[in-house]
C-alpha cells in the first residue's frame, strides 16, 4: 500500500490525503466552450486541474488555457479587496476600502449623474467575461440608460447582424450531416480546439472541406482537399464570384429560390461584376481555383455546411457585407434550413443555442424604457441600433470627448481593456483619462483599471455559481469549488448589491441572482436547485431538435419571411445610404501604397492566449513570450529581415518594434500580429475612424502599413 506522503505526491483524493475533486467549467472563452472541468481540492486550495471525463461537450479534453486554470486563479495581481484611487489617474495609486464604502460611493456619483445630466450619462460596459450580460443589460435599463454595451461591439454581433437581415435567426453549420464543410476562416488547431477532433472524424468519413483563409493553417495543410488564400478583406469579392459561377453553371436550386429566397435576380445581376476577368486582381486567388470550388459545391454540396468565423470576416471596413455574400451561398444552393446546411439556431442564453427556450431575454426586455435617449453609437450606426438596439461600444471614446450629442459622465465597467479600441492611446485611454467618474470590476489589476476611480475585486468561475447551455439540450448549474479568494464577489452579486443601494425599482434584480436565474430558468423542468444537485450537465426535458424545412415553411423573421438576399430592412432606409444587397467595396485605405506597400492585420488566434487575458500567467507566456509579427520569407529578404530580428511596423497613426517571425504560411506582402501585448499594442497603428457602415466594427485586419528592420525605419 502507498504511504501518505506518496499518495499526497500523486495528488490521489482519498479521506488520507484529504484531497476532494470538485466539478465546474472553464470560462476562459466565455461565452464559448465552457469545457468542463475536475479540480482537486485540498484544504480550500485547488492543486491540480483535470477535464471531466463525462462531461458531454469536451469529454475530459482541455485545451492550453483550460488546463492553466490553477496558474490563473491565482495569479499574484489578483485584485484582493476593494480600491479607491487615491493618487492621478494612472498613477497606479490606491487604497483599500470595504465593500460598503465602495457601494455607497458608486450608487451617489450614478445617482448624481443621473439627476444632473440624465441616466443616458452613464454607461454600463462589459468585456470580459460574458456569462454575466443579461445582468448587467438589465441594470443598466432598470437605471434607465439606453447605454449597455459590450466588446461584442467588436466581435460576433457583426456575424449575427448579418443572419438578422438575411434570415431574423442566428444560424450555425450542421457540420456533422454535411457532404461538403466550407470553411471560411475556420482552423479549429488554433481557435476552438474542439472543433479540430469533429474536423478529422469528418474528414475520415469522407466529408470534402474547402478552407479558405488569408493564411495556409494547420486546417488548410491537414483537412483541406481545396484551399483558398485570398487577401485580407476580399472575402466578399471571392464569394460573389463563386456565387457567380454556380449561377452562369446553372448549379443552383431553382425551386429553392423561387419558394423560399427574396431578392435573386438582384443578386444574380450584380454577381455578374466578379468573374474570370478581375477575381484574382481583386482577391489574388486564381480564378480556376474558384470555378474548381463552384465545381466542388455542385458536386457534394448537398448538403453544405458554411463556418463564417465572424471575427476574421468582421474586422473590416467592409466586414458585414462579406459575411453576407458568404451566406448567399446556402441560400442559391437550397442549403439553409436544411439537415446537413445551415440550421436556424435561437439563442438559449448568453449567445448559445441548446434547443430550449429561457425567459433571458423577457428578463431583459421587461426592463428596457420605452422613452430612452439615442444610445451611443445609434446615430453614426443605424443598422446597428436597428437590429441590437444597445450601444455600439466603439463610438464611446468619441462621444466621452466630444460631449456629442449627449455627455457620457460615468462608465460601469465590468473588465475593460482599452486596447481593443483602435488607436487606443489616443482614443479609450485618453477618455479613461477625462471621464468624470470610471468604476472598474475584475479579477486583476489591468492597465485600464488603473484609470479608476474605484476598483471591485470579481471571482473566477471556481469561486461562483453560475449557469451555462450546451448544444444537445444540456443545461448544467455550478456550486462553487473554492470560496471567493480574498474579499471578491460574483459579477452578478456586485450588480445586484449595485440596484439594491440605488433603490432602483426591480424587485426581481434586487432578490438576487439565484431568484433572476430560477425566473429564466422557468420554462424548463429543472429547477435551480436539481440543476445543481446533479453536479453534471442535464439532458433538459424541453430539448427539441430543429426539425428540416420547419423555419421556411413557417415565415422567417424578414419582412418577407424569406432568405432575403436583398436585405428589405436596409432598403427601407434609404437615408442610411447602405446597400439592401452583399455588395463589395476595396477593403483598404487610400493611404499612399508607395508609401506603405504591406498590409497589417492584428488579432491572429494564439492557442495559449486570449487576447490579453493570459499575457501574465507564466505557464502561457513561455509559449509565446515575445511580441512578434509574422512575415513571409522573401518579404523578409526585401527588407534583410531575418527570424529574431526586431522590426519596425509603421501606419500612418505610429510604429511600433516587435519580433519578426518569418512563415511561408503567410502571404506575401501581409504583416500579421499578434494582439495585447502591453509593449507592443498593434491597435494603437490602427485609425479609430475606420469602422464598417453596417456593424460599426473596427478594421483591425486590413490596414496599410511598412516595415524596416529596427534603426532603419523611414525618417
Amino acid at each position: 500500500m502507498p504511504t501518505k506522503e506518496e499518495l499526497l505526491k500523486a495528488k490521489i483524493p482519498c479521506p488520507e490525503t484529504g484531497i476532494t475533486v470538485r466539478r465546474t467549467f472553464c470560462d476562459i472563452c466565455s461565452p464559448g466552450a465552457h469545457c468542463g472541468v475536475d479540480a482537486y481540492v485540498k484544504d480550500g486550495e485547488i492543486i491540480k486541474i483535470e477535464g471531466t471525463k463525462d462531461h458531454p461537450l469536451n469529454q475530459g479534453l482541455l485545451c492550453t488555457k483550460g488546463a492553466s486554470n490553477r496558474q490563473y486563479i491565482y495569479r499574484e495581481d489578483r485584485i484582493k479587496t476593494p480600491l479607491k484611487r487615491t493618487g492621478p489617474k494612472g498613477s497606479g495609486q490606491f487604497a483599500p476600502i470595504t465593500w460598503e464604502e465602495a457601494y455607497q460611493t458608486i450608487a451617489e456619483k450614478l445617482l448624481g449623474y443621473r439627476s444632473q445630466y440624465g441616466a443616458q450619462s452613464v454607461f454600463f460596459s462589459s468585456g470580459y467575461s460574458k456569462w454575466y450580460r443579461p445582468f448587467l443589460q438589465r441594470l443598466c435599463y432598470s437605471f434607465g440608460s439606453p447605454n449597455y454595451g459590450t466588446e461584442s461591439g467588436t466581435c460576433f454581433t457583426s456575424g449575427l447582424m448579418a443572419w438578422e437581415t438575411a434570415t431574423g435567426f442566428p444560424t450555425r453549420p450542421d457540420m456533422r450531416n454535411c457532404r461538403l464543410f466550407l470553411g471560411w476562416a475556420h482552423n479549429p488547431y488554433f481557435s476552438g480546439y474542439l472543433g479540430a477532433r469533429n474536423t478529422e472524424r469528418l474528414k475520415k468519413d469522407g466529408v470534402k472541406f474547402i478552407i479558405i483563409d488569408t493564411m495556409y493553417t494547420q486546417t488548410a495543410e491537414k483537412i483541406a482537399d481545396l484551399f483558398l488564400q485570398p487577401r485580407p478583406g476580399t472575402d466578399g469579392a471571392l464569394a460573389l464570384a463563386i456565387g457567380n459561377e454556380l449561377i452562369s453553371n446553372d448549379w443552383i436550386d431553382h425551386d429553392y429560390i423561387d419558394k423560399y429566397v427574396h431578392g435573386f435576380e438582384e443578386y444574380a445581376q450584380y454577381c455578374k461584376g466578379f468573374n474570370k476577368d478581375n477575381v484574382e486582381a481583386l482577391t489574388g486567388v486564381p480564378y480556376e481555383k474558384v470555378q474548381k470550388a463552384a465545381q466542388m459545391i455542385h458536386e457534394y454540396g448537398h448538403p453544405m455546411s458554411i463556418r463564417e468565423s465572424n471575427a476574421p470576416l468582421a474586422h473590416h471596413v467592409n466586414g458585414m457585407q462579406n459575411y453576407r455574400a458568404i451566406m448567399a451561398l446556402s441560400a442559391i444552393t437550397g442549403n439553409y434550413d436544411r439537415k446537413g446546411g445551415q440550421t436556424p439556431s435561437p439563442f438559449t442564453f448568453t449567445h448559445q443555442s441548446a434547443g430550449y427556450h429561457t425567459l433571458e431575454h423577457e428578463f431583459v426586455d421587461e426592463a428596457r424604457r420605452r422613452s430612452m435617449a439615442v444610445p451611443v453609437g445609434g446615430t453614426r450606426f443605424p443598422l446597428w441600433n436597428e437590429l441590437e438596439k444597445e450601444a455600439q461600444i466603439m463610438d464611446l471614446s468619441r462621444q466621452i470627448l466630444e460631449g456629442t450629442p449627449y455627455p457620457i459622465k460615468a462608465l460601469l465597467a465590468f473588465g475593460m481593456n482599452f486596447r481593443m479600441f483602435p488607436d487606443s492611446e489616443h482614443s479609450m485611454k485618453k477618455a479613461l483619462e477625462e471621464l468624470d467618474f470610471f468604476v472598474d470590476v475584475d479579477l486583476f489589476m489591468t492597465d485600464s483599471s488603473q484609470y479608476a476611480d474605484i476598483v471591485l475585486p470579481a471571482c473566477s468561475s471556481f469561486e461562483r455559481e453560475e449557469f451555462k447551455c450546451y448544444p444537445g439540450g444540456y443545461a448544467y448549474f455550478t456550486t462553487p469549488v473554492i470560496p471567493p479568494l480574498y474579499e471578491s464577489k460574483s459579477d452578478t452579486d456586485i450588480m445586484c448589491d449595485l440596484a439594491r443601494y440605488m433603490k432602483l425599482d426591480d424587485p426581481l434584480l434586487t432578490k438576487g441572482y439565484r431568484a433572476c436565474m430560477e425566473y429564466i430558468l422557468s420554462p424548463i423542468s429543472y429547477t435551480v436547485s436539481q440543476l445543481q444537485d446533479a453536479d453534471k450537465p442535464l439532458k433538459v426535458p424541453e430539448f427539441r431538435p430543429h426539425e428540416e424545412y420547419a423555419a421556411l415553411r413557417k415565415g422567417l423573421l424578414t419582412p418577407t419571411g424569406r432568405f432575403e438576399l436583398k436585405s428589405e430592412i436596409i432598403a427601407s432606409h434609404p437615408e442610411w445610404g447602405l446597400d439592401p444587397l452583399p455588395t463589395y467595396r476595396e477593403p483598404l485605405d487610400d493611404v499612399d501604397p508607395e508609401v506603405y506597400p504591406l498590409t497589417l492585420t492584428e488579432g491572429g488566434r494564439l492557442p495559449n492566449a486570449l487576447h490579453s487575458r493570459l499575457h501574465d500567467v507564466s505557464w502561457l507566456r513561455t509559449l509565446h513570450p515575445k511580441a512578434s509579427g509574422e512575415i513571409h520569407p522573401d518579404d523578409a529578404a526585401d527588407y534583410d529581415i531575418k527570424e529574431g530580428d526586431l522590426m519596425e511596423i509603421t501606419t500612418p497613426m505610429g510604429s511600433i518594434t516587435v519580433e519578426a517571425l518569418l512563415s511561408k504560411r503567410i502571404q506575401r506582402g501581409l504583416v500579421s500580429v499578434y494582439h495585447d501585448y502591453r509593449e507592443a499594442n498593434v491597435s494603437n497603428l490602427l485609425n479609430r475612424n475606420r469602422l464598417d457602415p453596417y456593424s460599426g466594427f473596427p478594421a483591425f485586419r486590413s490596414n496599410r502599413c511598412r516595415i524596416a528592420k529596427k534603426g532603419e525605419a523611414h525618417e
